[in-house]
């Protein structure tokens, strides 16, 4: 298979200028799209017998998110973190330069914060946090030294206690 890139990652979503506000002016990513589409096509493609969705394209960092919103049927499931070993996408993580402000502004902006999952190592030093978007979405939140674009830990790094 001859891939030429990976295109985006969507989420759907329960309020999507909520969810826009949100990505866009409190995590940062950028607008730089619009669709709305409707009818057997799409249902298609969904797996739906009628849908309407509305989605908005962001980037940031070289990735794109595709915001979903599905005015018809409507969206399902509940608005809470899902466990992280449950198959399929478990969240989306971002470093920040602060993170006691970055927790701040998420929480004022409609997220929430995963208190129990706070760790401060020593490693880098790095402190890190697990948050929720306004629909429940996972979001890991880092503030590390070093280079923001290395993989987390890098060769042989292990957390015990």
């Amino acid at each position: 298979m001859d891939i030429q890139r990976l295109t985006h990652m969507g989420i759907c979503v329960s309020d999507l200028e909520r969810s826009l506000h949100f990505y866009r002016d409190v995590l940062g990513c950028k607008e730089v799209g619009r669709l709305e589409l409707e009818g057997q096509p799409t249902a298609r493609l969904n797996s739906m017998d009628d849908v309407k969705v509305r989605a908005v394209y962001l980037e940031r960092d070289g990735w794109r998110l595709e915001l979903l919103e599905f005015p018809v049927p409507g969206w399902i499931g509940p608005q809470t973190a899902r466990p992280m070993n449950q198959l399929g996408l478990t969240h989306l993580s971002f470093r920040v330069a602060d993170l006691d402000a970055a927790c701040a502004e998420l929480e004022v902006a409609g997220g929430s914060l995963m208190p129990e999952t706070r760790l401060e190592l020593p490693h880098g030093p790095t402190r890190v946090i697990m948050a929720l978007d306004p629909d429940g979405v996972r979001l890991e939140l880092i503030q590390g030294t070093g280079d923001p674009d290395a993989v987390p830990g890098g060769p042989g790094f292990r957390v015990a206690d």
